[in-house]
């Protein structure tokens, strides 16, 4: 088996829903893994559009999942923090999930979420960490690593 992560609102490669964007609902999409390597005790997600104009753009990123976790549920983040759930700060300047928003006529978009299974229980405890450096620091303990493609334009 291998480290895997989907989600029951779009396959991998497809298109990703228009609630999930900022043309809808902006809400995280719902997502789910399995298969993490042995050791896991965390995990990081990001999500990031490569095809942005002026390169990559930072949509979103977390950390300090739950080594448990299977699974985000949709909207994962808006409410009240109920967890040690860390939220990094988005290319938008924000510590939420930011959808997809390619420029009108700029083609077809790919956004990688990226989930990284960490063999620490907890990454940082900095509190506006921008989605760059989650990563960064989260490949200093990574065990391994899990990717959904979806695809959007406008």
């Amino acid at each position: 088996m291998t480290f895997n992560l989907k989600s029951p609102a779009f396959a991998d490669g497809k298109t990703i829903p228009q609630k999930y964007t900022a043309d809808g609902e902006n809400l995280s999409p719902p997502l789910e893994w399995s298969d993490p390597p042995a050791g896991t005790r965390s995990f990081v997600l990001i999500v990031e559009d490569p095809d942005a104009p002026s390169g990559t753009f930072r949509h979103w990123g977390l950390y300090n999942i739950m080594g448990e976790r299977t699974l985000l549920p949709e909207g994962v983040g808006r409410g009240p923090k109920t967890e040690r759930l860390g939220k990094g700060v988005n290319d938008f300047g924000e510590q939420r999930y930011g959808g997809p928003a390619p420029p009108k006529g700029h083609g077809t978009h790919h956004y990688h979420f990226k989930l990284a299974a960490l063999d620490v229980e907890e990454l940082s405890r900095a509190p506006n960490m921008p989605v760059a450096d989650i990563w960064s620091a989260a490949e200093k303990h990574m065990l391994g690593q899990a990717e959904l493609i979806g695809t959007y334009s406008r």
